[in-house]
């Protein structure tokens, strides 16, 4: 199995139409439906993996995705390296809508953390998240980003919360005050999931609101939303394409071997069942 970067695409980026397609699988996983087909494809002359996140159509609300069925068929398929395309809310004046930020850090607030990993079950494991992006992956990409646009911003913390609501105003004014630059719906789950499936991944954040803070703009609504999605839809896709032939073939990056020193159980303990379960994540060691 070639070791292959997956796209995950959201908001606005339901497929990616200069993939040369070369199979749709529709894995089957223990952790029930992925959010729709995987596309495997050539784009820059390299095999790539591409995975609505919303499901085409937009028919997933960020609470209603299966993060693990989708991460696990991902690194099942031999994905190793992942971009997540994410629409996001500025909480910055500086991040202004149309502009794309490449985030260093991660404040989860969903209170579900629990549900977003893939171990449990007789396998304890705790994988280091101090920096929850792969600095590696964030390098290249923001190298990308900056020979296509002046816009794009290196670093800032993204923050998740729940939907399907957007952010009230003391909400907004809130996570201000704590100093965080973006706000969205799904990143956390997928960090998470990514570092225990040990797959490299950096965000492109493509900002399309300023939230509901600035008093002096409208508060964020679905069709300011759309309209500047449509706007970076193709900058973001030209940004990708310039990646890809700048990373690697063997995934020998800190993000690679992340379970190293982080499961606790013994492998003589393990249960066969969730052994099973985990196979395409924690094969390696058997």
């Amino acid at each position: 199995m070639t070791p292959s970067l997956a796209i995950i695409g959201g908001s606005g980026l339901y497929e990616i139409d200069s993939l040369e397609v070369i199979e749709r699988h529709n894995p089957m996983t223990p952790f029930g439906e992925t959010s729709d087909e995987i596309i495997e494809g050539k784009l820059s002359d390299r095999t790539v993996f591409f995975l609505p996140r919303h499901g085409k159509g937009h028919r997933l609300l960020a609470h209603e995705i299966n993060h693990r069925a989708n991460i696990w068929a991902l690194r099942s398929l031999g994905a190793r390296w992942v971009i997540s395309v994410t629409a996001v809310g500025s909480l910055k004046q500086e991040l202004a809508p149309r502009d794309v930020v490449v985030p260093d850090q991660l404040v989860d607030r969903t209170g579900r953390a629990h549900e977003h990993t893939f171990f449990g079950n007789g396998i304890a494991a705790h994988v280091g998240f101090a920096d929850p992006y792969s600095g590696e992956m964030r390098k290249r990409l923001l190298a990308a980003a900056a020979k296509h646009t002046d816009r794009h911003h290196d670093g800032g913390t993204y923050v998740s919360m729940n939907g399907p609501a957007f952010s009230t105003r003391a909400e907004s004014n809130m996570h201000r005050s704590h100093g965080f630059d973006l706000i969205g719906m799904t990143n956390a789950p997928e960090a998470r999931l990514c570092r225990e499936a040990e797959i490299a991944l950096a965000t492109l954040c493509l900002v399309t609101d300023y939230d509901c803070w600035k008093t002096d703009e409208p508060a964020v609504d679905v069709a300011a939303v759309i309209a500047n999605l449509q706007a970076n839809s193709e900058l973001a896709k030209d940004i990708i394409k310039t990646l890809i032939p700048t990373l690697p073939t063997e995934p020998d990056w800190t993000e690679h071997s992340s379970l190293d020193t982080a499961i606790l159980t013994p492998v003589t303990n393990w249960p066969s069942k969730t052994t099973q379960k985990l196979k395409p994540i924690i094969g390696r060691f058997l």
